[in-house]
């Protein structure tokens, strides 16, 4: 099938897990002899005078680029503004490429690209498929309280009732997306995320040389890795820390990763007295990464909201032992006792405790990394999630017009009745 997939990061434009599931599916569904075509963007900060739009084939992939008009808007100052103005050049590669090539999908990934998902698939008279990968709500604990997330809320009811057909990444993110935006579960595909097929062995060298830096006497090694953001509940695992310590003395955590909330979990660190126990050292190379997981003696992954879980997938990958909240899709990937243990978001002393139980016993926290990996091949194949994702595209047809009238806005928490 002739594919156009529409995303707003896509590699090396990694803002977090949705450049790689874009990436991943679109150079899988090339393999299987699809014809992709991807639209995203430039880099943050390059307006169309400057940056014009480039098309070249990477991958078996065909990756169309735009920069943003030149409105000097930023994506931190004015998100609506700046999404607009990246839409709009998406429209106007996108309406250029229909003039020499037409798909038979239309593949939006998230909200961010609405507006020009909607205007191409139009445009082309064909289906559109819809994948999405969070929620506005979701994000903030259910709520819509300021304008802007009740805006942001308003383009993903949007998407969500306007394509012809649905997807999110686990079973949690089905539920909640029906729930927000008012649609029957049943219509909704899950597809889960998935891991890539390379090697996450390093040599003993570099391990050696990742617990020297990160913890040169020795002690327990924990490791954090993803978006320094207020959902991925760092906080949660700062404060689990000096319980931690106190029954595995000397033990350190390593975050590696960026995000707004790096300031605050530093001064949280400080107010801790952990500070000198913390190392915040940003966004790691996939090998130094690898390093890190190999030397770790657990991965905590202590999200309060957590549509998939890609990080979790990897850490499997690098049979690292897994200590996981149950938010969202991570109580999907990581099994309880079996695959990981698992704790309920938010709660500090069970994080405390699954982490003492890893650490207490290393041959049972073996066995369960050994069965995390070993799911990867039958569950996250991506060979199969691309197959699964062909497969909606065929049985997709354009729906009948409808009136979608407007979304159910409430300034309160909108997972309550």
């Amino acid at each position: 099938m002739r594919v156009l997939m529409l995303s707003w990061e896509y590699p090396p434009v990694v803002v977090g897990g949705l450049a790689r599931h874009v990436h991943a599916l679109a150079r899988h569904l090339a393999k299987d002899g699809h014809e992709v075509v991807v639209l995203c963007r430039h880099v943050a900060g390059t307006d169309a005078e400057t940056h014009p739009t480039t098309d070249r084939t990477v991958e078996g992939v065909r990756i169309i680029r735009v920069a943003e008009d030149p409105m000097h808007v930023t994506f931190e100052r004015d998100l609506v503004a700046w999404t607009l103005a990246m839409g709009h050049a998406m429209i106007r590669a996108g309406t250029d490429l229909l003039r020499h090539w037409r798909p038979e999908v239309v593949h939006a990934h998230d909200w961010l690209v609405t507006h020009p998902a909607i205007a191409l698939a139009e445009a082309a008279g064909v289906p559109l498929v819809g994948t999405i990968h969070a929620t506005e709500a979701g994000r903030h604990s259910g709520w819509l309280s300021h304008p802007l997330n009740q805006q942001v809320h308003s383009v993903e009811w949007w998407l969500a009732n306007r394509v012809d057909a649905l997807i999110t990444c686990s079973q949690a993110m089905r539920i909640e997306v029906a729930h927000l935006f008012e649609l029957a579960p049943e219509d909704i595909t899950v597809i889960h995320n998935g891991i890539e097929e390379r090697s996450w062995q390093v040599t003993e060298q570099e391990i050696n040389r990742a617990r020297k830096a990160h913890s040169p006497g020795g002690a327990p090694l924990l490791l954090y890795f993803g978006r320094l953001e207020w959902e991925k509940g760092v906080q949660d695992l700062l404060e689990a820390l000096p319980r931690i310590r106190r029954g595995h003395p000397g033990t350190r955590l390593v975050i590696a990763g960026n995000g707004r909330h790096l300031e605050e979990l530093v001064e949280q660190s400080r107010r801790l007295r952990i500070r000198r126990a913390v190392d915040f050292v940003g966004h790691l190379s996939d090998r130094d990464l690898r390093a890190v997981l190999a030397a770790a003696n657990a991965v905590v992954l202590p999200s309060r909201y957590e549509p998939f879980g890609i990080v979790a997938l990897e850490a499997a990958a690098a049979k690292a032992p897994l200590v996981a909240s149950t938010a969202g899709g991570l109580g999907e990937v990581v099994i309880d006792g079996e695959t990981g243990l698992a704790f309920a978001p938010g709660d500090v002393p069970a994080l405390a405790g699954a982490v003492d139980a890893v650490l207490a016993d290393a041959s049972a926290a073996g066995r369960r990394a050994h069965a995390a990996q070993s799911r990867l091949a039958a569950d996250f194949d991506w060979h199969r999630i691309a197959a699964a994702t062909a497969a909606v595209y065929r049985r997709t047809r354009i729906g009948e017009p409808t009136t979608l009238g407007r979304p159910k806005i409430a300034t309160g928490n909108a997972f309550e009745p």
